[in-house]
């Protein structure tokens, strides 16, 4: 399992060798060993699709065995792929979650360790810092007693656990953990985990205006990426020593250090960005080539079935009712062959279709991330602007040009982000803590004139005590929003529109329910797909474009929650959103 991508041979070989013996070995384990490494292939070739079914089948594998440590490995395995190579934490919170159970009931305290520091990073990309926390100091807990004997390191689990307390912006909490990976990893001499210590160092004292020891801790930092030939974290520390500069109000030394991470990270991205893009751009030209050959060979055979009905027809007048019955079996397997021939086109089809949609994606994702850099020289730009008087005619002319270009890459960014946006979400969760009572009686009121103008009573039904609900509240109301809209838009004049929050055990639950048109029950499951052509109408003529519910579902995604309706014609509908705490 040591074998990295540049021997992905030997991996295969390896794998192939372990299914093999795995027939004919008592050794239990061997079939989900077999499992196992065949997944590690398919993973070192960016193939995840058959990684994840791979590791899948190792899991179940694990479990018909009843060998614990193969089931947890098997569920760090698939957690792994969704959170470095897939970028679905969420995901991967579902299989830590599983492997804390299991190691409970083992009893092995070191793997419970480690579970509890994966599963607190999970939160920490989550954005869920205090759930986070909760994990790691179960964790910390549990091995310090290791760590005292020796038996354990836990400089993975000190980092984010200094992780969290700096995205909470509680930087006098994270620099004792920073500290203690540093002092533990200056005594392993291991220099990669020496710079990441001493970076992590350098920005929380720049949060706490501490300029003196963010200095040192910077300089140190571009000395051992230099010594480590590492552009990426070269880019890096000048991207942190920027911030630093800025903070100081040395603005030239900021600027250098800008031109500096740009020209690195610029560089990096171009890279990885290209190399990206031709390999999806081959996955798909070769998809579509296999695709265009599926098509001819259909065509090909379906040309060759209608030759061979016109044959048989033919000899069917002539020859006895035995051939006839014959020969209505040999239609019956050539349309069998080629509804076969036609499933895998439609196949073939919809993998191409996946495959366009990663490349949009990618697209995207890359155009947003180019907008950070450009934003920064337009800022810093503007810095310079600001100090003109010490510049001369050409350095003025320099920082023209260079406003020129920054305006010109960020309105070309706009314009592909415009034309992906609809495909990609990019936005980023803005968390809070609000009561959920005084959100919906503002959401009620913001719509009581448009009720009013149509003659509909609302209502709403909240509980006595404050419910207090950690999500983005702008995401909330446009959810909120939608569904009341619709509720006022689909109600005849006289009707009334019901709003209700509730609160469960681990979650909220909001409804709102009308006593308006109502919908086909044949059209509920595609209610919610963008441009949804269903037969109900607003019922004063009022604009509906067939979005709103689709965007409703979306947000509802984002954030891990579900949404369903129950309706009936002329009787209303009731739509439920449901959103973990």
């Amino acid at each position: 399992m040591n074998l990295d991508e540049s021997k992905l041979d030997s991996i295969k070989i390896c794998a192939d060798l372990v299914e093999a013996s795995s027939r004919h070995s008592a050794f239990a384990g061997a079939p989900y060993l077999a499992l196992r490494l065949h997944g590690y292939y398919f993973e070192n070739k960016s193939e995840y699709e058959k990684a994840i079914d791979y590791y899948l089948q190792s899991l179940q594998e694990a479990r018909r065995t009843g060998i614990v440590s193969h089931e947890k490995t098997a569920l760090t395995d698939l957690a792994a792929v969704y959170t470095s190579d897939l970028k679905r934490p969420d995901k991967a919170k579902e299989f830590y979650l599983q492997c804390v159970e299991l190691t409970k009931k083992s009893g092995d305290t070191r793997s419970l360790v480690a579970t509890y520091t994966n599963l607190g990073a999970i939160y920490n990309r989550l954005g869920l810092y205090d759930s986070a926390l909760f994990f790691m100091k179960e964790g910390l807990r549990l091995g310090r007693p290791l760590e005292e004997r020796g038996e354990e390191d836990l400089t993975t689990l000190y980092n984010n656990m200094g992780n969290s307390y700096f995205l909470k912006k509680d930087y006098d909490e994270c620099i004792p953990y920073f500290t203690k990976d540093y002092l533990q990893h200056s005594h392993q001499n291991n220099l990669p985990d020496i710079w990441l210590d001493i970076l992590n160092l350098a920005d929380a004292y720049t949060e706490k205006s501490l300029f003196a020891p963010a200095s040192r801790y910077v300089d140190s930092a571009l000395l051992i990426a230099r010594k480590l030939r590492s552009r990426s974290k070269e880019a890096d520390s000048y991207s942190v020593a920027a911030k630093l500069y800025q903070r100081m109000g040395e603005y030239k030394k900021a600027y250098e250090s800008l031109q500096n991470w740009y020209k690195l990270d610029t560089a990096m991205v171009n890279e990885d960005t290209y190399k990206n893009i031709a390999e999806l751009q081959e996955k798909f030209h070769a998809r579509e080539r296999e695709n265009e050959k599926l098509v001819l060979e259909a065509e090909v055979a379906k040309a060759k079935f209608n030759n061979r009905i016109i044959f048989l027809t033919a000899v069917g007048l002539l020859v006895t009712g035995i051939l006839a019955f014959i020969a209505f079996f040999i239609k019956i397997n050539a349309n069998r062959r080629l509804k076969k021939t036609n499933d895998l086109i439609t196949r073939q089809n919809e993998k191409l279709a996946e495959l366009n949609q990663e490349k949009n994606s990618l697209i995207s994702i890359v155009s947003h991330d180019l907008s950070t850099p450009f934003a920064s020289i337009d800022m810093w730009t503007q810095v310079l602007e600001s100090e003109d008087a010490s510049f001369s005619q050409d350095q003025k002319k320099a920082l023209g040009r260079i406003r020129h270009s920054t305006g010109y890459g960020q309105q070309l960014i706009r314009s592909i982000l415009d034309v992906e946006k609809a495909e990609v979400s990019l936005r980023k969760l803005n968390l809070e803590n609000f009561d959920l009572r005084v959100f919906a009686e503002s959401i009620m009121e913001e719509f009581q004139p448009a009720a009013s103008a149509k003659n509909i009573h609302l209502h709403l039904d909240t509980p006595t005590h404050a419910v207090y609900f950690i999500s983005d509240k702008q995401l909330m109301s446009r959810i909120c929003e939608n569904l009341l809209s619709n509720a006022i838009k689909f109600s005849h004049p006289g009707k009334m529109v019901w709003m209700s929050v509730s609160e469960e055990k681990d979650a909220i639950r909001l409804q709102i329910r009308d006593e308006g048109v109502g919908i086909n029950q044949e059209e509920l499951p595609r209610l919610f797909n963008k441009y949804s052509n269903i037969s109900s109408r607003p019922t004063q003529q009022e604009a509906s474009n067939g979005l709103g519910l689709s965007i409703v579902k979306r947000i509802v995604s984002e954030l891990n929650g579900e949404i369903r309706c129950e309706s009936e014609v002329n009787r209303g509908s009731l739509f439920t959103v449901i959103l973990k705490k």
